[in-house]
């Protein structure tokens, strides 16, 4: 079976989840090529990989509505602006 990797993806880029989600694709094909395509556990591996993607595309949407205020305590974090303080 030929691989088939997001073309976005570079080695030495991916965050943890990306590559939680090379590996939950490896272990879903092992699977399904042990158990069959048909198979309950080939199911629930796919389900595991679309739910993991499921996950990046909702931090990536999150990240896009920043403000601008959240954007600059980003980048620096102990500016007087965006310290929190317990009362």
């Amino acid at each position: 079976m030929p691989k088939i990797v997001d073309a976005h993806w570079e080695v030495g880029h991916s965050t943890p989840l990306e590559q939680a989600i090379l590996e939950a694709i490896e272990e879903a094909r092992t699977t399904c090529d042990i158990q069959g395509n048909q198979s309950a556990n080939c199911a629930v591996a796919w389900d595991i990989v679309e739910e993991l993607q499921a996950e990046k595309s909702h931090r990536q949407a999150a990240q896009k509505f920043k403000t601008s205020l959240e954007q600059y305590c980003d980048e620096y974090p102990n500016a007087p602006e965006c310290l929190i303080y317990d009362v």
